[in-house]
């Protein structure tokens, strides 16, 4: 697929996943969009889709092949694992999907030495997201900065 076709691809995709468009999302990954192709300064879109909640569009984009542990670099507030993001906001069923499709539960932001999914939970505090990650092997870093 040409470059500049993608690119239109991927702006089309992360505008279906802020709108929670799970239409939208179908249709762009079946045209051909990468999963994990980077948006702006280095956003993914299944980061986008778990701190924004959208438990049905991050199980589309897991299904169409996106990497549940991708650590997102996008500018401020747009950083980190999709566990980690989902988890920083409760979103109980993104964390749900997350874990089914292979992400690691102990994987730590900032490439390796942030905090974890579950020290995201508990500072919410979101005790079922805490629970869930728990009961998936998930510990504590012991860091809260």
């Amino acid at each position: 697929m040409k470059q500049r076709q993608q690119k239109k691809l991927s702006q089309r995709l992360f505008h279906a996943i802020l709108g929670g468009d799970t239409a939208a999302v179908t249709a762009v990954l079946r045209a051909g969009v990468d999963p994990n192709k980077l948006y702006g300064e280095g956003t993914t879109p299944l980061y986008l889709a778990s701190v924004t909640g959208e438990a049905d569009i991050a199980r589309l984009l897991l299904k169409a092949g996106a990497s549940p542990d991708t650590e997102s670099s996008g500018g401020f507030g747009s950083e980190g694992t999709p566990l980690c993001a989902a988890a920083c906001w409760g979103r109980t069923e993104t964390v749900r999907e997350l874990l089914a499709h292979g992400a690691d539960p102990n994987r730590r932001e900032d490439h390796g030495t942030g905090r974890s999914p579950l020290d995201w939970a508990n500072e919410g505090p979101h005790p079922a997201t805490a629970e869930l990650l728990t009961a998936a092997g998930a510990t504590a870093s012991g860091r809260t900065t």
